[in-house]
This record gives structure tokens, sequence and C-alpha cells, in this order.
């Protein structure tokens, strides 16, 4: 073993402190304490923005395409039949489909708000699990005619469930002898869907694709085609065999990093500066076992030049204090590990007692988009900061016990 029975007695017994080397034993203590909430909070931190990620690239991803087909003009697709069956033939498309977005305004009861209206085929709608998997209310055979599908935010906010009426304001003017009027039409609620992501579940109705076109006055057109693949992050390699497929075709094609890159990509500095400033709470509980090791070495002096003198080599000392400090690390990173998990796999239910507690909304949905705080495990992860850990503790320990190490016999028992 690297380390004698001999280094080891000793290196335990200079960590269980007598009464007049207490504050050596508190700041060893806090040491102990720093480095595991250091590496409990940056599993913790690191997880939930992992689970951030996942939930809302899962809900953005299972509701809209991976890859957008639009005209490049920014006109209608008309002839959209032959691009269908082109796109469908690449090879790693699961399904590509018409869709139809526009905006539309909400009249109910004196009030006006505005809503995202989709338009979709009931094929479609099927197919997608994120949405045909959360529906609280209605029957996906209902959605078809103009019936409609609105967010479980959006019913309870305009109090409104499965059968009734909601009207909507096309901005799509209805040219008439007596000038444009807007389209106003009543449509039935057949279904509420609550995808668990704030920003959907209140501004979102899907709409059958050919009420939208008839709602909007599009005739036979789509404003996009959507196209999902099997590998959501094989963009660069899909890319060309989707613009071979299309031809000589006026159209642009985007994928889903570039219609979200300014959301993720915040997420993701976010996420990289978390991690250095919570990084520094590790680093200050790792010279705390340096300032404690240092004053050890001062105060064991006289213990160290015996042990000199009764033989100990100054590898012998070295390895005493190291294994004496690398001791408070090792098990700090282990207690952080430990409580870190905990905490992750219990985040929920943390929250909440701590919302009962308070009676505060520490996790508004309508600000983090999220119904509840999800947190990810990444064991890659955790294993750099429970070994970044134990490199800063093993790093803190290597000046003072190289002192230890050098410390005089001669100087040290001159005066005793």
């Amino acid at each position: 073993m690297i380390f004698g029975a001999f280094e080891r007695m000793v290196a335990w017994r200079y960590l269980r402190a007598r009464r007049q080397e207490g504050f050596i034993s508190v700041i060893a203590w806090f040491s102990l304490l720093g480095i595991a909430l250091g590496v409990a909070t940056l599993i913790i931190v690191m997880s939930v923005m992992n689970g951030f990620r996942y939930e809302l690239l899962s809900r953005i991803l299972g509701l809209n395409g991976h890859f957008g087909v639009v005209s490049a003009q920014g006109a209608l697709l008309e002839d959209y039949d032959g691009m269908l069956s082109s796109l469908g033939e690449v090879p790693g498309v699961i399904r590509a489909a018409p869709s139809i977005e526009a905006q539309a305004l909400i009249t109910l009861n004196g009030n006006a708000s505005g809503a995202i209206v989709r338009g979709i085929t009931p094929d479609d709608l099927a197919t997608k699990p994120v949405l045909s998997s959360n529906i609280i209310a209605g029957n996906l055979g209902d959605f078809e005619g103009f019936r409609i599908a609105i967010g479980k935010k959006m019913a309870e906010r305009l109090g409104l469930g499965i059968g009734d009426s909601l009207p909507l304001i096309s901005p799509r003017g209805q040219v008439t002898p007596m000038g444009t009027i807007p389209r106003t039409r009543s449509f039935s609620i057949a279904l509420v869907f609550d995808v668990g992501m704030s920003e959907y579940d209140s501004n979102m109705i899907f709409m059958p694709l050919s009420a939208a076109q008839a709602f909007f006055g599009l005739d036979k057109g789509v404003t996009g085609i959507e196209v999902m693949v099997k590998d959501p992050d094989s963009l660069f390699d899909m890319r060309p065999a989707l613009m071979k497929a299309l031809g000589e075709r006026n159209v642009r094609i985007y994928d889903w990093q570039q219609s979200n890159s300014s959301f993720f990509t915040a997420l993701q500095v976010e996420r990289n500066v978390m991690f250095l400033i919570l990084t520094l709470i590790i680093l200050v509980a790792a010279f705390n076992i340096v300032s404690s090791l240092i004053m050890l070495v001062k105060d064991k002096g006289r213990d160290i030049a015996i042990l000199r003198t009764m033989g100990a080599t100054r590898g012998m000392i070295m390895r005493i204090f190291f294994l004496t400090g690398a001791s408070v690390g090792v098990v700090g990173t282990i207690g952080g590990f430990f409580l870190g998990l905990v905490f992750v796999d219990n985040i929920e239910t943390i929250r909440q007692w701590i919302e009962a507690l308070t009676r505060t909304n520490l996790f508004s949905a309508e600000i983090y988009f999220l119904s509840h705080l999800p947190a990810r495990l990444d064991w890659n992860e955790v294993l750099v900061v429970s070994g970044m850990g134990v490199l800063l503790s093993f790093a803190a320990t290597i000046y003072p016990s190289w002192r230890a190490a050098r410390l005089d016999p001669v100087e040290a028992l001159r005066y005793e």
C-alpha cells in the first residue's frame, strides 16, 4: 500500500484533535463541510440545468418539427404534395407533414387576447407523443372539422371545457364589396391538453388543417412543412439530403437549433457561469484545508522532530500530513456526492415543502415555462465534480505536507 499502518495511525491521531487543538479541528470540520456543500451544490445545480434543457428540448421538439421548410419568398406553399413525397423518401426522415401557423384574436365575454393557431392534420396530431399522450379531456377522434384543441391553462383562464365555443378573429381580412373585414368564426373545443410547458398550455391552439385553411383564407396552401428525423442532433448530415430531395424548388430550410438558438444559447451560458461560480465554493474549502494543515504542522513541530529522530523519513512525514488533509477532502466529497444525489432525487418534494412552509411560489410556471422543477443526473458530470473535489483537496495538502517534511529536527527541538 502507498500508506503504511504507522502513517495511517498517526494521521488518524492528528484528525482526532485534543482540547488544546480544538481550533484546528474546527477549521478542519468547516473545510469538510465546505467541500461537501460545494460538491452537493454543483451536482444539484448541474442536474437542474440538465433537467431544464432536457424537458424544454423534449417538449419543443415534440411539438415542432426538427426541420422546417418554408417558401424563400415568404409566400404560401401551394403544391406541397410532391415535396412531402420527396422528403419522406430521404433516409432518416420519420415524417413530413404540412402545417399552418398564424396568429388569431380570442374574443370572449368582452375580453380580447392573442393566441397562436397551428393547423395540422389529425394524423399528425396523433403522431406527436408529447401532445397525444397528454390529452386530459376529450378524444383524439373528435379532432376534425371545426373542432379544436386548447391548453389546460387557456381553458382555465377562459373558463371553457369540452363542447364549449371559442370565437376567433383572423388577422387575414375577407375582401367584400364593402371593403376588407376580419374573418370571425366560433370553434368547438374537442380536446384539452397539458404538456407541462406554460407557453404552449396558455397560448397555443391546434386546429385541423382544413379548418385552418378555410379560417385564414389560404385555399389549399400551407405556411410550411414540418420534418421529423430519427436523430435531432444530426442536423449537418440531414440538411444536404433534404435540400437535394427538394431540388430546385424556391424554398428555405431551417432547423430547431436555428429557431431556438437564443434560448438554448442563454441556457448554456448560464449553465457554464453557474459551474464556474459554484466551483469557488470547493476552492474556498480547499484553502481552508491548507490553513488548517499549516496550523497543524506548526503545532506538531516538536512531534515531527521526535518522529524524525526516531527514524521516520521525510517521505513518511509528508505522507502522514498528506493523508490527514486528503481524508478531509475525500470524506467531504463522498458526503457531498450522496447529499447531492438525495437532493436531486427528491427536489420536487423539497420545493413543494419549502413553498408550503414559506407560503411563496418558488417556481412560477409562467416565468420558467415548466410546471415542475426538473432535475436530470448526468453521471459523467457527477464524476467530474466529485473528481474535482478530490483533486482540489489533494492539491491543497501538498504544500503543508512538504513544509512538514522539510522541518529540521534540530531547529524544532532547540528550545525544548
